[in-house]
């Protein structure tokens, strides 16, 4: 219930009459309540850190997903965990939904505001609090992006290699226990938080580890940092991350190799896994995909199954690693290695590999796009993505596929017209058979982008209905009200 109004009714609605100066009269009650409440907002984080504008609202309403937008009642921007904290216990007094906000990026409609509510966007926050070089950590407001981060530390010999693609808040992607390129040598940020400073949905403030703790391993108490860790939102608003930190490798080399098959690919994958090769990176693309980067990118590559792969470590041991790696991939048919020694070079190829997003959509322009993100024990990968495969081309969808091979998570960049119904329910459909099928090998639905809206049948589906019906409970626990970005992760209960 927003600001004691009858369950159903939104505040959106009754601003919107108050904006227009119409139905004054019938509204006054809730126009006092509004007031009151925008008054204590603006009394927290100033005149300029809240907006009512539409433009704003529609912008925190919606992430990179297929998800439409729903734009929540107000924005605010908070300044500090003090601010925060008092937001949350407001919020917390008029049953008001909170919905985090870092920048966006997201996948799974995680910052939609399907209830209206609230959105803290937390863009100001956005300092590097501590760096111990000697120790190999940091701390980190929710504003920082990864980016941010590795400029920062340039001059450190340290950098934070976790590397979803996008320039994604480092706090948010704590939030949905986000990986990418370099999490087959380097973890996901499952592995490489160590604390977290949380606001409670009543305002309360806890640190997961102990106030100011980093050491890099702990037996103490229940595990509450993991617990935060892909919560998405739905527990706490993380205001602090103190993140694990690697030394800058002495040499980095990049390498693409193509193949005749995708179980070719896909089997030097496994293989050089299996030989113990400490590769930091290796990405698989199929034909359709390395085709629209060749077109997006103007690059050059042959049009069959490709691995992009990234070796570091010292000028010896560089050696040693790509000899092995050549040996397998040569005894699965792939072409001789096309390097990338020179960082412009690495830089271009690394890029053209973040941009698939982009390069899929580019195949049918004014079509949108959406990613599955299936993940499946290494031994399985080769037999889910050649039946992937024949599934896309069976039934005539656009689905290039690009993937993390190294850690048995891949994603088919789905590509369809929203004005079609049909071809909208085929991928549906589609996306639905590809879970299963993960699920069924003993994977997950999701490797990286969350549950948010669109998983969370499946996630009953993958981890049983007590285990769900536990994490309900914890979920009951912390957040009684059921305020933080409600309708995520979690099926709504029924009455």
């Amino acid at each position: 219930m927003l600001l004691g109004l009858t369950p159903g009714r939104r505040l959106l609605s009754h601003r919107h009459y108050l904006l227009q100066s119409r139905c004054i009269n019938s509204v006054n009650t809730t126009r006092t309540a509004l007031d009151s409440v925008l008054s204590t907002f603006r009394s927290i984080c100033g005149e300029d850190g809240v907006s009512l504008g539409e433009a704003v609202r529609q912008q925190h309403g919606k992430d990179e997903s297929v998800h439409r937008c729903c734009p929540p009642d107000v924005v605010v921007f908070p300044r500090c965990v003090e601010e925060v904290s008092a937001l949350a216990k407001v919020c917390n007094n008029h049953r008001l939904p909170i919905i985090p906000f870092g920048t966006g990026t997201g996948l799974e409609g995680g910052v939609s505001a399907v209830t209206g509510g609230v959105c803290f966007s937390l863009r100001n926050m956005d300092q590097v609090l501590d760096v111990h070089q000697e120790d190999f950590d940091v701390t980190v407001e929710p504003g920082v992006t990864r980016k941010a981060l590795n400029a920062y530390l340039r001059d450190t010999g340290l950098w934070f290699p976790v590397d979803p693609g996008a320039d994604a808040s480092l706090c948010g992607m704590a939030a949905t226990s986000a990986s990418g390129t370099n999490a087959v040598r380097y973890g996901t940020m499952r592995e490489n938080v160590l604390n977290l400073e949380v606001v409670l949905a009543d305002g309360n403030i806890i640190h997961t580890a102990g106030k100011g703790r980093r050491p890099r391993k702990t037996s103490a108490g229940y595990n509450l940092t993991n617990l935060f860790v892909g919560s998405e939102g739905t527990l706490g608003i993380i205001t602090k991350t103190t993140l694990r930190l690697y030394g800058i490798p002495e040499a980095v080399v990049s390498a693409v190799c193509s193949f005749p098959s995708v179980q070719a690919a896909v089997d030097s994958t496994v293989q050089i896994l299996q030989a113990g090769v400490p590769i930091a990176r290796i990405e698989f693309l199929d034909d359709v995909m390395i085709d629209a980067c060749n077109r997006f990118s103007s690059l050059s590559y042959p049009v069959t199954p490709t691995l992009f792969l990234e070796f570091h470590g010292s000028e010896q041991g560089l050696e040693e690693q790509v000899h092995t790696a050549e040996d397998i991939t040569q005894s699965n048919g792939g072409s001789d290695f096309q390097w990338a020694r020179d960082a412009e070079t690495r830089d271009r190829l690394w890029k053209a590999r973040h941009d698939a997003w982009y390069a899929a959509l580019a195949l049918r322009p004014g079509c949108k796009a959406y990613s599955t993100d299936v993940c499946v024990p290494l031994s399985r990968l080769p037999q889910i993505i050649v039946e992937t495969k024949e599934d896309l081309i069976e039934n005539r969808l656009t689905g290039p596929i690009a993937g993390h091979v190294g850690d048995g998570n891949f994603h088919c960049l789905m590509v369809v017209d929203p004005d079609d119904p049909e071809e909208q329910r085929g991928v549906h459909l589609f996306t639905e058979r590809l879970a299963r099928r993960a699920l069924a090998m003993d994977g997950t639905c999701t490797g990286e982008h969350g549950v948010g809206l669109g998983k969370r049948a499946l996630l009953c589906e993958e981890m049983g209905p007590m285990a769900v019906e536990v994490m309900q409970r914890l979920k009951d626990t912390l957040d009684p009200k059921n305020l933080m970005n409600p309708g995520k992760v979690l099926q709504p209960r029924e009455l």
